[in-house]
């Protein structure tokens, strides 16, 4: 017998995302499930250092704000909800979940899932946590549960989990947990497969000013062979079409195989479909048996961090740069501790003849890191408001120094999966035990597949990449990846050829020093780019302008080539 299509929905795609999102999709349109992506590498620091100050806390507390206005509606419309907003504490979430339900006199079955947390075993970590898979998920489901709410799993396991336990799939239907695990890759951030930081959201917004004004949240009609559709609900704005859910599918994977702790999806395998207006088929996916090891994310406190930005304006802005950085290294070599790291950026933000002041200004930005807080803090505001009347004409600082705040270290190891007690604790308080995958796989490079003969040669034009490519990038802790696709085939047969890893070092200057691998995906026209270590130590210490990598695709896209006259 045909198992009806679960269709499942997505209204948050990190800590912080519209309020109203869960109100919109269990008003807007049919749901079997709802879920909500809370989680990030920075959000768990945020977490860990809640939970510092108050050890009954750790989780993601809006969620419950959203559930006060929406608990209700979810239970007359028969929507059941997984999220993973439990953070670091989703026992505790569960318990504010069941006594907010009591306070509303709705009867609501909640569940949670545990054992992710391996911070005993990382004393140095203020929190340290396996990315799950969604087996915990569907056995909660399976026995009843409306809501289930989660620590640390992998986004993708918000989809996986509600598929197990809707289509009974075993444990090695790999290519059916594939084809759940690439839809909940699109589903993950929201409004991003909507429209959404889209590259080429001009096209969009040059047709109806008003299309990405408010972006309806994603849904996925998942069918029992893996296969699913993309789509929002009618009458909500923005786009589902192939190109936003190619630029969600690169956004912050590396290369062909897609590992996970329930399967490895290949991305190579992965074939787009636009059946009609906001409605893109996901089919072909094949998956693998997972890798035999975990990820755990490892969050720690680095030390301390502050920075100063010094304003430049009009004329001679390198020689004011130059004076101001020469007597402010001065002082601090001078001083009783001078920071363990400084670093200077020059932001050439000015303009000649600008109109305005600030049109005419440039920065000079100053950012300093010790584990000593006074290294970074009296040491850093003493030697920088020193100089306000004795140094280059014009001095004015943004901001002054404050005191230094800490910051935060990612990093990720691997542990045997038999090594995590992943358990799904039901409804009722019976505690199930979660069976580590039985067959694994190690991963290994995917050999590079054969490329489309290059375009015949012809006229070219200089001019930016965007105007023929797309490409979306993120963050994945010190690693940054760029996927870049391209619209049409004939582009496509120019993009592989042009755009070599050592081209993208070309282009993007801060990646020349680094290692940079490409990966190459033809089925999606695309192309992706893994920049290892641009981040420094992740996102909470916030290395460089772009902590997260967001703009790195679009400052790419804004470099000029030689491109064929007839893809113009």
């Amino acid at each position: 017998m045909t198992v009806a299509p679960l269709r499942i929905g997505n209204a948050s795609g990190f800590y912080g995302d519209r309020f109203d999102a869960m109100r919109e999709m269990l008003t807007g349109g049919p749901l079997d499930v709802l879920t909500g992506d809370y989680l990030a590498e920075l959000t768990m620091l945020i977490l860990g250092r809640d939970r510092l100050k108050n050890p009954s806390g750790g989780y993601a507390r809006t969620f419950l704000g959203q559930l006060e206005e929406c608990l209700g509606l979810a239970h007359e419309r028969g929507v059941r909800i997984v999220a993973n907003a439990g953070g670091l504490n989703p026992a505790g979430l569960a318990d504010a979940v069941r006594q907010l339900a009591d306070r509303l006199g709705i009867p609501v079955r909640v569940a949670h899932v545990e054992g992710d947390d391996l911070t005993a075993g990382h004393p140095r970590s203020l929190a340290a946590h396996a990315y799950l898979g969604g087996a915990g998920i569907a056995s909660c489901l399976r026995a009843g549960a409306d809501i289930v709410v989660t620590g640390r799993v992998t986004d993708a396991a918000l989809v996986t989990g509600p598929a197990v336990a809707h289509f009974g799939w075993a444990p090695d239907a790999y290519d059916r947990l594939a084809g759940a695990v690439v839809a909940g890759h699109v589903l993950e951030c929201g409004t991003q497969a909507t429209g959404g930081n889209y590259a080429f959201f001009k096209e969009l917004t040059d047709h109806d000013p008003g299309r990405l004004r408010h972006p309806g949240f994603p849904l996925a009609e998942l069918h029992e062979d893996g296969t699913s559709v993309i789509t929002k609900h009618d009458g909500t704005g923005g786009l589902v079409d192939i190109g936003t859910v190619t630029a969600q599918l690169l956004y912050e994977t590396s290369g062909a195989r897609y590992a996970g702790p329930d399967v490895t999806a290949r991305l190579d395998s992965v074939h787009l479909t636009q059946e009609a207006p906001d409605r893109v088929r996901i089919s072909g996916v094949r998956g693998e048996a997972p890798p035999p090891t975990l990820k755990v994310g490892l969050n720690r406190l680095g030390g301390y961090r502050n920075e100063v930005v010094f304003v430049l304006t009009g004329l001679d802005i390198e020689a004011k740069a130059a004076l101001v950085r020469d007597q402010m290294e001065a002082a601090l070599d001078s001083a009783k501790s001078r920071p363990a790291e400084v670093r200077w950026d020059l932001a050439r933000t000015d303009h000649p003849d600008a109109p305005t002041e600030e049109t005419a200004s440039a920065r000079l930005r100053l950012v300093v890191r010790d584990s000593d807080q006074d290294a970074v803090g009296r040491t850093l505001s003493g030697a920088a408001i020193e100089l306000a009347l004795a140094s280059y004409p014009g001095f004015h600082v943004i901001a002054p120094p404050g005191k230094g705040s800490p910051y935060g270290v990612f990093e990720d190891v691997y542990v045997p999966q038999d090594a995590v007690e992943h358990v799904a604790v039901l409804h009722d308080g019976r505690r199930v035990p979660v069976a580590a995958a039985l067959d694994t796989l190690v991963l290994e490079p995917v050999p590079e597949p054969a490329l489309p003969e290059p375009l015949p040669t012809g006229p070219t034009r200089r001019a930016p990449l965007g105007l023929v490519a797309g490409a979306r990038s993120g963050d994945k802790g010190g690693n940054a990846n760029v996927g870049v696709w391209a619209r049409s085939d004939d582009a496509w047969r120019w993009l592989v050829h042009q755009l070599t890893a050592d081209r993208f070092q070309n282009l993007i200057s801060e990646s020349r020093h680094l290692k940079v691998v490409r990966h190459t995906l033809p089925n999606l026209r695309a192309l992706n780019f893994v920049v290892e270590g641009i981040l420094g130590e992740g996102v909470a210490a916030q290395h460089r302008f772009d902590p997260q990598a967001k703009a790195l695709g679009e400052w790419l896209r804004s470099r000029h080539l030689d491109i064929p006259e007839a893809l113009l």
